[in-house]
């Protein structure tokens, strides 16, 4: 999908920002290629116990685990944060794809969650991964539209999200060690 000069003017504040940066970013894109490409970067250290302190951007994090995995339970844990990041784009991308397709889009709901056996986190079993077996997202949309352009904007946020893609298409990743 693309974006197409045609589609309906959005209706509030919010849809109107966010046309802007659709059409500014098709713009820039269209006439360098190169400049589509983003660098996302975090950095962190460990603190007490299983607790991680990590920078992104302007923004600090902290992740902690639950007591039964070593942690005092002040923060989302890894997968959590997984999830939240699920979330949290799927909003992003359903918002951004609503005034893209000029669909009016009142509220959005989500549910994730994700099934988890530790068995493989441990090393207790390596038949079974260490990540997630299955995650699930329960999404519900509300507005002015007929359920089949709904059915139309889910399709297209299913194609689109990054995190999404993320969880289901293998990325590659490379680790490097440095010891001290």
């Amino acid at each position: 999908m693309s974006i197409d000069a045609n589609t309906p003017a959005p209706a509030t504040a919010r849809d109107q920002h966010l046309r802007g940066i659709i059409d500014a970013t098709g713009s820039a894109i269209a006439d360098d290629p190169g400049k589509a490409l983003a660098l996302f970067r975090t950095e962190g250290a460990g603190g007490d116990g299983v607790r991680s302190h990590i920078r992104v951007g302007r923004h600090t994090v902290l992740v902690d685990e639950p007591p039964a995995l070593g942690g005092e339970d002040d923060a989302p844990n890894p997968v959590e944060n997984a999830l939240v990041a699920l979330l949290s784009c799927q909003v992003v991308t359903y918002r951004f794809w609503a005034v893209q397709l000029g669909i009016p889009l009142d509220d959005i709901e989500l549910e994730v969650e994700g099934d988890l056996d530790v068995r493989g986190f441990f090393g207790l079993d390596d038949g079974v991964r260490p990540g997630f077996g299955e995650v699930r997202v329960a999404v519900r949309l509300s507005g002015p539209a007929e359920p089949q352009r709904y059915h139309e904007l889910k399709e297209a946020v299913d194609a689109h999200c990054p995190v999404l893609d993320l969880f289901r298409n293998t990325t590659p990743v490379t680790t490097e060690l440095v010891t001290s």
